[in-house]
């Protein structure tokens, strides 16, 4: 059975979050919630962790997770960035976005697209999500948190607990999130390809 903790949006508790984070680094799967929707997060290296996220989502290896990053200099350690695509980056983060790029070496293969080599990266705007990277010190990898054959994401922090909680390890509620996911853009052309309209503003991509 998943544990339950209540954080304060603004000004998450400093404890609970280091619990979380020792959660996360045991191999814990945890919702929690982000500028646009609640996600499902693990660790980066945890190959299980990842596994079970991906099992939990039904989908494969050539469905992009995503690595949410405290800024763009960590972007830039996990993905090939342009002066084209950084200024595009910093124009849109942090935010509502996942970004498609080319992956470095520094990202795992089995967490890259199997054919592509790319990944999705994103910074989000959430007061929790930051404080918990900044706890860990490293990306965390990451999907919205949409059930299987469920077109909406879950918002309700109570509804997660009576979906998954014997599927994952730890509930965050921060309150209630968007319905919207992210907006995902493609950054990988020449010109910026929208993926997926969500909450993020495209108009900034010149879409």
């Amino acid at each position: 059975m998943s544990q339950y903790f209540y954080l304060h949006p603004d000004n998450p508790q400093a404890r609970l979050i280091k619990q979380a984070s020792q959660i996360i680094h045991s191999g814990g799967i945890v919702a929690v919630p982000t500028d646009s929707c609640y996600a499902l997060v693990c660790h980066l290296d945890d190959k299980d962790a990842v596994q079970r996220l991906r099992r939990i989502r039904e989908v494969d290896e050539k469905h992009h997770l995503t690595l949410l990053c405290r800024d763009l200099s960590e972007i830039a350690n996990y993905a090939k960035v342009d002066n084209r695509q950084y200024r595009l980056l910093k124009a849109a983060t942090p935010g509502p976005y996942t970004f498609i790029l080319e992956a470095t070496k520094e990202v795992p293969r089995r967490l890259s697209h199997p054919s592509r080599k790319t990944i999705g990266l994103r910074v989000p705007e959430h007061k929790i999500i930051h404080a918990l990277l900044s706890e860990l010190g490293q990306p965390l990898l990451g999907a919205t948190l949409i059930l299987p054959n469920q077109e909406l994401p879950l918002t309700e922090p109570e509804e997660i607990r009576d979906c998954l909680e014997n599927q994952i390890d730890l509930i965050i509620d921060g309150g209630a999130c968007s319905l919207e996911p992210t907006t995902v853009v493609d950054l990988t052309g020449e010109e910026a390809l929208l993926l997926r309209l969500g909450r993020g503003d495209v108009s900034i991509f010149g879409l």
